[in-house]
């Protein structure tokens, strides 16, 4: 788990961050404490991107798409290294 941290740490890009000093260094929304996870879990509960919007209204629907797509993005690009 710690070598996962790492590597998001290093391989950030736009949306998803990783701060010790936020909630012990769990990835989030930059500019929130939103964990990135806790977005990918309502996905797989079946909300839509609208209703995540509901949810979190200070997340549009563009920031909430692209974090999705930053996470896949960076699990098919270390995925060897993280299973």
């Amino acid at each position: 788990m710690i070598t996962y941290v790492k590597l998001i740490v290093t391989d950030m890009k736009k949306y998803i961050v990783s701060n010790p000093n936020i909630l012990g260094g769990k990835p989030v929304i930059m500019g929130t404490r939103i964990p990135v996870d806790q977005i990918l879990f309502l996905l797989k509960e079946g909300f839509t991107v609208e209703a995540i919007n509901e949810e979190y209204p200070q997340l549009n629907i563009k920031i909430i798409s692209a974090t999705v797509e930053e996470a896949a993005q960076l699990l098919n690009k270390n995925a060897s290294q993280i299973l």
